[in-house]
């Protein structure tokens, strides 16, 4: 009977063992066992996102599920007609409305090598009021749809209560999904956009800096670590900001959390809950987040927070505390410069990293996220252009843009395929010429013509000139022209006589990066030219000009206005007389709508205005007024006419920023011993004083 009962013992102790052995359990020792148990929501949660892999998402490549024989056209997109019973949120339709409004936007299907969707898919939460339902039907009735190929797919909100796994309740197919929170373990690398989560007000256009943009920014603020926000009792998110409480001091870290949100939260409430809420309410959210030099970034139910594009705008260093999110635009912008990334499990050790950055590094992270907020994220509009640029170069291989082209000023949405960043404004050596004529009589000798080519060719740093002849009078010969110097190339090129001033020159191949465009009456010596020139080397991302003038603010008509009385201030210069860099030639040709351009084509002067405001719009800097002893002879504000034609200018371009980037100043450059009782054989620029150049 005993041996029984030890056979018996022998084989439920290796039936046992087996178990232990397939089962996961571990013997170490015969006085020690570690036993390891599954951790069952990871099973879950892996199960879930396998199945949703399977059923909603192709693990595809642009080489795969990309059909690059469609963009033969160019990066040209087209959006779907809107289907008249489904709603659209604002969000969804400031998207559609940037690329209605971009260069890429094409009507015609045949040429278009992406679509978008008419269908808003931003909220893809069940029990959201945004929901649209029965999605799928809508898109596999779209004729282009081919299982998604060739589209991109929006979206900002995913899954619902309680797991909020990144399920869009239809399938995406081949498509590009622009995604906010998007996980390590869904993100198709080199497919898919990780895109910010933005809140419903977030402006449609945009781009003027903060009040917290400045290099004067304080070393340290008053707070060194900030967190205001919801706390959840219960269910997924709930780890991190459930344990704040314990960094939070009163003192240099304020971490402040609130369990009032939902319905039913005084039913979830926990111990904590009442005092947390007072603690909560203590502090306000804007004054907390301006006064940090840190900012905690902690997941929320989704793995992407409001949080982390709002402490970037207030010039606030995110800490982000959010395993496995694929950082917004992550391919193209470096975070390590602007940016702390951490372990959610070791939130404890928050405080003591942030205060291991010295203040120097922390004041160039500020800088530089201040400059992304700028870039890339400060509105609905530079978001969708960052999207499609991202996108754009994958099909454009060729000439992709550098990390230095996306991560310094002004940044890749205004960095042409030709440019570096870095040494975008670099000064040229030398300038070309170019001089409009298009009434100007030649006399040989005597015409202002034949002055002004003349003071042109005597300056050292003249390279070319190029006359464009508008006039109806007959061109004179070669020989007729000033005698140059052998370093000074002279063209005369016929254009049509149309109303544009500028539209030849801005399509023409400059070989300098410096451009000095004249009018043909105007009055200007060498001397002049030489300093003009020498003040552009020293600021040579600024226009420089003689003539300027100035815009206000009309509250009862609600519109800008370009205004030609001689005032202290100017915010403008004129390109009768100006030096300005070849770049914003090119931005003029590449980057601005085809109406923009036609306009500036019918009205007399609007050029003037259009370069001035992309010149500030990309450099948030004036232009610069070198001052002239008198009129130059072709000042373009004359009549009220013209200034009204200005001002239409000026508000269709603002329409296009979103907001109106000139910058008034009070800055005159003088050339040193200007106007003194020093002999005229000592200064520099002598012939300024003289009285007829």
């Amino acid at each position: 009977m005993r041996a029984k009962q030890r056979y018996v013992l022998v084989i439920v102790s290796c039936a046992f063992l087996i178990l232990c052995y397939f089962s996961g359990y571990k013997v170490e020792g015969p006085m020690e066992m570690s036993v390891e148990p599954p951790c069952f929501m990871e099973e879950i949660e892996d199960n879930i996102l396998s199945d949703y892999k399977s059923k909603y998402r192709e693990r595809c490549t642009m080489e795969s599920c990309f059909n690059f024989s469609k963009c033969q056209s160019g990066f040209k997109v087209f959006v779907y007609p809107t289907i008249n019973d489904l709603p659209l949120t604002p969000t969804y339709q400031k998207i559609l409305r940037s690329v209605y409004l971009s260069k890429y936007y094409t009507q015609n299907v045949s040429e278009a090598c992406l679509f978008i969707l008419s269908i808003d898919t931003l909220d893809r939460d069940v029990l959201s009021n945004d929901y649209v339902r029965d999605i799928e039907s809508y898109i596999l009735n779209l004729e282009h749809w081919n299982s998604g190929e060739n589209h991109i797919v929006f979206n900002l909100y995913s899954g619902t209560w309680p797991d909020y796994y990144e399920d869009l309740g239809f399938d995406t197919g081949k498509a590009i999904l622009a995604k906010a929170s998007m996980a390590e373990s869904t993100y198709r690398y080199d497919f898919d956009v990780s895109i910010p989560l933005v809140h419903k007000e977030h402006p449609e256009k945009g781009g003027d800096v903060t009040h917290s943009y400045s290099s004067h920014l304080p070393d340290m603020k008053t707070h060194l670590l900030g967190f205001k926000g919801k706390r959840y009792v219960y269910g997924i998110g709930s780890e991190t900001r459930n344990a704040l409480y314990h960094i939070h001091n009163k003192h240099d870290i304020i971490a402040v959390t609130t369990c009032k949100h939902g319905k039913s939260w005084k039913d979830m409430k926990d111990e904590r809950c009442d005092a947390d809420n007072k603690e909560y309410e203590r502090y306000d959210y804007d004054v907390l987040i301006q006064n940090s030099s840190y900012c905690l970034v902690p997941r929320g139910r989704r793995l992407g927070s409001f949080r982390f594009v709002e402490v970037i705008q207030f010039g606030c260093i995110p800490v982000i505390l959010s395993n496995g999110w694929k950082l917004p635009f992550f391919e193209v912008i470096d975070w390590t410069k602007a940016a702390i990334t951490g372990d959610e499990r070791l939130l404890f050790q928050a405080p003591d990293l942030v205060r291991s950055i010295s203040p120097l590094q922390a004041f160039n992270m500020r800088q530089t996220s201040q400059l992304l907020w700028h870039i890339y994220f400060s509105s609905i509009d530079r978001i969708v252009h960052t999207t499609l640029e991202i996108v754009r170069e994958r099909f454009d291989r060729l000439m992709p843009r550098t990390s230095s082209n996306w991560n310094a000023a002004p940044g890749a949405l205004l960095t042409l395929d030709s440019h570096n960043s870095l040494n975008l404004f670099q000064p040229s050596s030398k300038f070309t010429a170019i001089v409009l004529v298009k009434s100007t009589e030649f006399v040989n000798g005597i015409s202002h013509l034949y002055k002004l080519v003349q003071n042109i060719g005597q300056s050292k740093y003249v390279t070319r000139i190029l006359i464009l002849w508008q006039s109806p009078m007959k061109q004179p010969y070669k020989r007729q022209w000033p005698k140059l110097g052998s370093h000074v190339k002279l063209e005369v090129v016929a254009i049509p006589n149309i109303s544009s001033s500028y539209k030849l020159v801005f399509s023409l191949r400059i070989p300098t990066n410096a451009v000095f465009s004249f009018s043909e009456n105007v009055t200007i010596s060498t001397g002049e030219i030489d300093f003009a020139f020498n003040v552009w080397m020293a600021f040579s991302g600024r226009i420089v000009g003689f003539e300027s003038a100035s815009h206000y603010w009309d509250d009862f008509e609600s519109k800008w206005y370009v205004t030609g009385k001689r005032l202290n201030q100017y915010s403008m210069v004129f390109l009768n007389a100006a030096i300005y860099h070849v770049y914003y030639v090119d931005l003029f040709q590449s980057w601005l709508k085809e109406d923009i351009k036609r306009e500036a084509t019918q009205v007399p002067g609007c050029e003037d205005v259009i370069l001035n405001m992309i010149a500030s719009h990309i450099t948030r800097k004036a232009p610069i007024k070198v001052t002239q002893r008198r009129n130059l002879g072709d000042t373009p504000l004359f009549h009220r006419q013209e200034i009204s034609s200005l001002s239409s200018c000026m508000n269709l371009l603002t329409r296009f920023f979103g907001y109106n980037p000139l910058l008034r100043s009070e800055v005159r450059m003088d050339p040193v011993l200007f106007k003194d009782s020093v002999s005229n054989l000592r200064k520099k620029y002598k012939d300024i004083e003289l009285a007829n150049p």
